[in-house]
């Protein structure tokens, strides 16, 4: 089990000028508003042994440099539970936040709604995610810091509903508590290396390493981006590369690209970012390593990133993918991504998690996307499951790559071809890098021997 903080505690852990927001005006009917017999008594027993007033504690601090409004709970008090006096705490929060253009982190522990004030204290999960809501709807990031326990709604609001969840190490994170679940049930399944592996967190943090993280997660979420500018649409070449002379026919293209020496999602971002942090999970209960997505700051500027890493992209990659547009588009960053893979994932277990409906995702947040977004192609670009990451209007080519609505081997069993008709039927599909430059899929290529060719940008 994981060490249980005091909401002091996990703000002295992250944080050495926290400043308490004034006190809302509360609710003060005796024993609460289902007169509950006792329930002044167990507040003012948790008060005496906490020194907490509430379950939660809310104020401003300085993260690494940047200002940020915090909610901590304290599990002490009542388990940490949301009444109506929690709620009030907590909207306060959220409105100051708003009016000073803050950031929100939730320091979270909680073991759900205060039983003694029944469907009064289920109902300010509704008030918290409003508040959440227009936070969000306002373009300020809410990064969450998982605690244990945090279970229930708590965990169903202020912690999976941020936009970074951030856990520590072994703590209790799931909707049920300890005391409501089936029995037999697999008490590892409630952890937060359970909930990381569900794609429902983006990382476990140590409790030494809180600080810096979260200060880098600060940081880039708020760091201004120029209105309207893209990335640059160049990657820095690795200096690893060793081709860069673009290649003679279709299949020579394909060959390359496929080719296990060639760069790799891993290597460009490396080459382009100072440092980067990293978001996992689709929030449906799946992860897919071969879609790496984050935020990484070059040249004082953030940028998102969406790279695959030359496997076929599952459903979850797709949605993570989508995720990261979105919340890249809300806060105003720009999105750079990196095409390489030989198609969406088409097995059956990819079907039964939906692959279509998440392809079709990330095709929409794409389109969608008011912030530019421009995309480098690395290696393969297989059919929709490529493109589904692609710029429309900025999508740049390597040497080493190649885009094709279908992979040459598949296109000649198709065609009745004998399979050694692959690498005409390459040529045919027109698939080089200065091929697609001529079609006028691609706007340039970058990083070969006689440097970038660039075409005119599409009209529109």
């Amino acid at each position: 089990m994981a060490e249980r903080l005091t909401a002091r505690q996990a703000l002295a852990l992250v944080t050495d000028d926290f400043t308490e927001l004034p006190d809302p005006a509360g609710h003060s009917e005796p024993d609460g508003p289902l007169g509950w017999r006792g329930y002044d008594t167990a507040r003012a027993r948790a008060t005496e042994r906490t020194g907490e007033r509430e379950s939660v504690v809310c104020g401003t601090a300085t993260v690494g440099g940047t200002r940020a409004v915090l909610v901590s709970f304290e599990f002490g008090f009542l388990g940490g539970s949301l009444g109506e006096r929690t709620g009030d705490r907590l909207e306060s929060a959220y409105v100051h936040a708003r009016e000073h253009r803050l950031p929100v982190v939730p320091l979270v522990a909680t073991g759900g709604s205060r039983m003694q004030e029944g469907m009064l204290a289920l109902t300010q999960l509704q008030r918290v995610a409003r508040q959440s809501a227009l936070t969000r709807a306002a373009g300020l990031p809410q990064i969450a810091v998982v605690r244990d326990p945090t279970t229930g709604g708590g965990w169903a609001t202020l912690g999976a509903g941020a936009d970074v969840v951030l856990a520590l190490p072994g703590a209790q994170i799931g909707f049920a508590g300890s005391r409501v679940r089936p029995a037999g049930a697999d008490p590892a399944a409630y952890t937060a290396e359970a909930q990381l592996a569900a794609g429902s967190a983006d990382a476990i943090v140590p409790p030494g390493e809180l600080r810096a993280t979260l200060a880098l997660w600060l940081r880039l979420l708020t760091t201004p981006s120029a209105t309207g500018a893209p990335p640059p649409h160049a990657l820095p070449t690795p200096d690893t590369a060793t081709r860069t002379a673009l290649p003679a026919t279709g299949w020579e293209a394909v060959r390359r690209a496929r080719a296990p020496e060639r760069p790799r999602a891993e290597r460009y971002l490396d080459a382009y970012f100072e440092q980067r942090a990293a978001i996992s999970g689709d929030r449906c209960g799946g992860r897919d390593d071969g879609m790496l997505c984050g935020f990484g700051e070059r040249e004082g500027r953030t940028i998102a990133y969406a790279a695959q890493t030359g496997t076929a992209t599952r459903p979850a990659g797709y949605r993570t993918a989508a995720r990261l547009v979105r919340l890249a588009d809300r806060l105003g960053i720009p999105v750079l991504t990196l095409v390489d893979t030989p198609g969406a994932a088409n097995d059956a277990e990819a079907e039964r998690q939906g692959a279509g409906a998440a392809i079709a995702d990330l095709f929409a947040a794409v389109a969608e996307a008011r912030t530019p977004v421009t995309t480098l192609v690395i290696g393969e670009g297989g059919s929709g499951g490529a493109l589904a990451l692609a710029s429309p209007r900025d999508t740049w080519a390597t040497p080493d790559s190649y885009f094709s609505v279908i992979a040459p081997e598949l296109a000649a069993a198709i065609l009745k071809r004998p399979p050694e008709q692959a690498p005409a039927t390459a040529g045919e599909l027109r698939v080089r890098p200065q091929d697609l430059l001529a079609l006028g899929v691609v706007r340039g290529i970058a990083g070969h021997d006689e440097g970038a060719v660039t075409a005119p940008p599409p009209p529109g």
